[in-house]
């Protein structure tokens, strides 16, 4: 910020010297006495927004401009008797900083639920970057900034951190069945979520300029079913599969050198003919071989052992096990059972009624999958 007379403002200026500020206001705090014929300075970057009598009277561009105001300096100290020596002709300059502010990141504070085709409910994390500039400096000002003296990417960019990461759950419940499939769909996912999140920038005169998704983290378990299946595919066949992993087991122990990683390495070679028979046995959807079948349980009354198909303890007469189910996602409930192990539901508690229907928690009005439990939301 520049003037050659800070009471008078003939010449107003203003330099961003943060470069995280998107705008300032001159005079910082109050309003000034902007006189007639006052010189306003805009760089190239900026747009300069004059407030006179309490509105916004015009938006100017780069250059020198002359501003015009009811403020003359002989005249107005005399009309300004009655204010206590104090012009009622109010104005400000407020600049708008048009440049792009780049490496703005976003991500999931707490991890958004996903309902995977196969592999059912996954909780997800998911981190990236984002480009804005001002579009529509006065709409940008009135909707956003108000009266504050300044305005940065800080305290913004919270707000646009939310709405990227609500519209990225309903985008990825949209166009992404399953997590095998996510390995090279990160620029398309990211190209359509920019694409919709256009509307909501625009309402407050921004632009999205671009969005990435840098990292989509599922469950550690999750991760290692994906690692097998990509490995499986590649190889196409599980016995194959097996093969390499005990292999990889092998090289990894032998590098570590020393007796044990001998003894490991020839453990390894005893297991192989074991392993590949599970494989292959399950593989063609049977038992492994050696396995023993259970046939008999035990009573939970009497602790007697009874047959498997038993309904009635022949020793006690005790009814055997009568699952109840959850009312959440209908799984079949263990007796006693306080919560269900699949989706966390309480075993006594009815299902969320306000918000979603699923789960309750709070999304934006039009949002079509819920942050928490990845529900579609009617």
């Amino acid at each position: 910020m520049g003037t050659n007379n800070i009471f008078f403002l003939e010449n107003i200026e203003w330099f961003d010297e943060s470069g995280r500020e998107l705008v300032h206001r001159i005079p910082e705090s109050g309003s000034g006495e902007i006189k007639w014929g006052a010189q306003l300075t805009v760089r190239e970057s900026q747009v300069g927004v004059l407030f006179y009598k309490g509105r916004a009277c015009d938006a100017f561009p780069a250059g020198r401009h002359t501003l015009r105001t009811g403020n003359i300096p002989i005249l107005n100290k005399i009309l300004s008797i009655p204010w206590g020596m104090e012009s009622p002709l109010r104005a400000e300059v407020i600049f708008v900083n048009l440049k792009t502010f780049f490496d703005l990141r976003w991500g999931t504070q707490e991890p958004v639920a996903f309902k995977d085709s196969e592999l059912g409910l996954v909780r997800l994390r998911a981190h990236g970057v984002f480009n804005i500039h001002v579009t529509q400096p006065v709409l940008f000002v009135n909707s956003l900034v108000g009266t504050a003296g300044s305005f940065t990417t800080e305290d913004i960019e919270e707000y646009l951190r939310k709405v990227i990461v609500s519209r990225f759950n309903d985008h990825l419940g949209e166009h992404l069945n399953t997590l095998f499939d996510l390995p090279g769909s990160y620029d398309t996912l990211a190209t359509g979520l920019k694409r919709r999140l256009q509307a909501d920038f625009s309402h407050f005169g921004l632009g999205l300029i671009d969005l990435f998704i840098t990292s989509i983290s599922p469950p550690p378990d999750v991760q290692q079913a994906i690692d097998d299946r990509s490995r499986l595919n590649a190889v196409g066949d599980l016995d194959a599969l097996l093969k390499m992993k005990a292999a990889m087991a092998m090289e990894k122990a032998s590098q570590s050198g020393g007796e044990a990683g001998s003894g490991i390495g020839l453990g390894m070679g005893f297991m192989l003919p074991a392993m590949f028979a599970q494989g292959l046995a399950a593989k063609n959807g049977g038992p492994a071989p050696g396995t023993p079948q259970a046939t008999e349980t035990q009573c939970q009354e009497c602790r007697n052992p009874i047959p498997l198909d038993a309904k009635f303890c022949p020793f006690c007469g005790h009814q055997q096990v009568v699952f109840a189910q959850c009312r959440n996602c209908g799984k079949n409930l263990p007796p006693g059972a306080r919560f269900c192990p699949r989706c966390g539901q309480g075993a006594d508690e009815k299902p969320p009624a306000r918000f979603c229907a699923q789960c309750g928690a709070e999304n934006l009005a039009d949002s079509v999958f819920c942050n928490r439990c990845g529900e579609q939301l009617s």
